[in-house]
């Protein structure tokens, strides 16, 4: 539809919720600024909301207000952040997902949106580094009050180019949505591995297939969905806060829950009596208060809660008074409320024989190196109450869930690899913390004390006042595993390839 075409509609304002926006041109956007007509749009593609602002002179000079991606994403996701968020000092990490009901309406042009990304490299801002994750990967179960606990996945959309953009403390934005039945989600994961292995360049092809088999579970499942906005940073007093934003939609309702920013932009646009929109092209992100949103609920099965807790970081519940007397190198790498990152030099020993080659290979253990980078990102997990912490070197990184093994103050933590953890004894003292191992599981399951590894962990402070490590982990029987030790400072630096 041209300008002309929408001039003779006799319209003020003209609406695209047709999509899909993934890997499409703003055309009916263009003929709309042409026109002189305010525009508003529901998109959700990235790529499309990114390219939007390229209208922006146009719009200007025909005093027109365009707006995208007033929807779920990036509009609701941002008005809620930003009231959750209101006075911080910072934002360090900040978590969004969608989790509709099984039978909700599916139509072909979301199957084919989702399926668009799934497998697919996404960029990601993690633990302050650029990163490409696969489509519907870093799957995790998150839980929304009210909902319960579901399955969800990495999904590409606006927001990971957006908030990063707008907060320029934020270390980790992550977007995931997820089905809400296992078979369903987890069928999705297996069916992206081609695309991850690039046998396939895509799932679009298969939309229709894809979406006569999820018609086949309609009658499973509820018609009850959600949404969260999570946050982690420091709230206006410098504390650590966690604030959590979450909907729950019932009676079928969630899938009006997209077109309700919408709904409040056109009312914004077209009451005289409002305050005006400055004229422009952009997406519809700060322009609407959440308020504004939540009104266009009323009418409907929808609910929203807040909720703010001040978790103190898990180093600091392990050792409770104990915390304050480490020194402040040491202090500051276990103090972040949101994503943590800290970069420097490392050399590293390896033991030999092929028992520890195997158990090397196995948890991903870096090769020996007498001097080489590495990068340490420490990620809140479950709720802030855990930890997940990745090592990175040169050619290899390995990971692992830190998390309370006995009652705040204990000094008790465990520390996951896979299946496998090791229950460890942290002092804290005035030079530093040390840590011994004095347990180790399979599961749930305890494994003999005569076989368990031992450790010696020290963390302490160098003449220069960087953080110093110095980890060493032994086999019964086999002697030495690997020994890591090296300094850290704080990464503050986003690195590689931004938005």
């Amino acid at each position: 539809m041209d300008a002309a075409q929408l001039r003779a509609l006799g319209v003020r304002i003209v609406v695209d919720a047709a999509g899909p926006f993934q890997g499409s041109a703003p055309v009916l956007a263009r003929a709309a600024i042409a026109a002189g007509l305010h525009y508003v749009d529901l998109a959700d593609g990235r790529d499309f909301v990114a390219a939007f602002p390229a209208l922006d002179g146009a719009a200007r000079a025909t005093s027109v207000v365009a707006l995208t991606g007033a929807s779920s994403t990036p509009a609701l996701s941002n008005a809620a952040l930003d009231a959750i968020t209101a006075g911080w000092r910072s934002v360090e990490t900040v978590r969004v997902a969608i989790v509709p009901g099984n039978r909700a309406p599916r139509g072909l042009s979301v199957m084919r949106a989702i399926l668009s990304y799934a497998g697919r490299p996404v960029r990601v801002l993690r633990a302050g580094a650029w990163r490409s994750e696969p489509g519907w990967g870093l799957l995790r179960r998150i839980a929304v009050p009210g909902l319960g606990r579901r399955f969800a996945s990495l999904c590409e959309t606006p927001d990971l180019d957006i908030l990063p953009a707008r907060l320029p403390a934020l270390r980790t934005a992550l977007f995931r949505a997820g089905l809400e039945l296992p078979a369903l989600h987890l069928g999705l994961s297996l069916a992206s591995l081609p695309v991850r292995w690039r046998l396939l360049p895509s799932l679009v092809p298969f939309a229709k297939p894809f979406l006569v088999m999820a018609g086949w579970f309609d009658r499973f499942g509820s018609d009850r969905g959600g949404m969260s906005v999570e946050a982690l940073g420091r709230d206006a007093s410098g504390r650590p806060a966690r604030a959590l934003w979450s909907l729950v939609a019932k009676a079928g309702d969630g899938p009006s829950v997209p077109t309700l920013p919408a709904l409040a932009a056109i009312r914004r646009l077209a009451d005289p009596s409002a305050a005006p929109i400055a004229p422009g092209a952009r997406p519809c992100v700060g322009v609407l208060p959440l308020a504004a949103i939540e009104a266009e609920m009323g009418r409907l099965a929808i609910r929203t809660r807040r909720d703010l807790d001040h978790p103190a970081p898990l180093f600091e519940r392990a050792l409770g008074a104990r915390f304050a007397q480490m020194p402040e190198a040491v202090r500051g790498l276990h103090a972040s409320m949101g994503d943590g990152a800290f970069r420097g030099r490392a050399e590293v020993l390896r033991g030999r024989g092929i028992l520890v080659a195997l158990v090397a290979l196995l948890f991903r253990l870096p090769p020996a190196m007498a001097d080489g980078s590495i990068r340490v990102a420490i990620e809140p997990d479950h709720d802030a109450a855990a930890e997940r912490w990745t090592r990175c070197f040169p050619d290899r990184c390995f990971s692992s869930r830190m998390g309370l093994a006995g009652p705040e103050g204990s000094g008790l933590l465990r520390e996951r690899f896979g299946p496998f953890s090791i229950d460890l004894a942290v002092e804290a003292h005035a030079a530093g913390l040390d840590m011994a191992v004095t347990g180790w599981r399979l599961g749930a399951l305890p494994l003999p004390r005569l076989l368990r590894p031992t450790t010696r962990a020290s963390e302490r402070i160098d003449a220069q006042g960087r953080f110093r490590f110095d980890v060493a982990l032994f086999l019964p029987l086999v002697g030495l595993l690997v020994h890591y030790r090296g300094w850290l400072v704080p990464d503050d630096e986003r690195r590689g390839e931004g938005p």
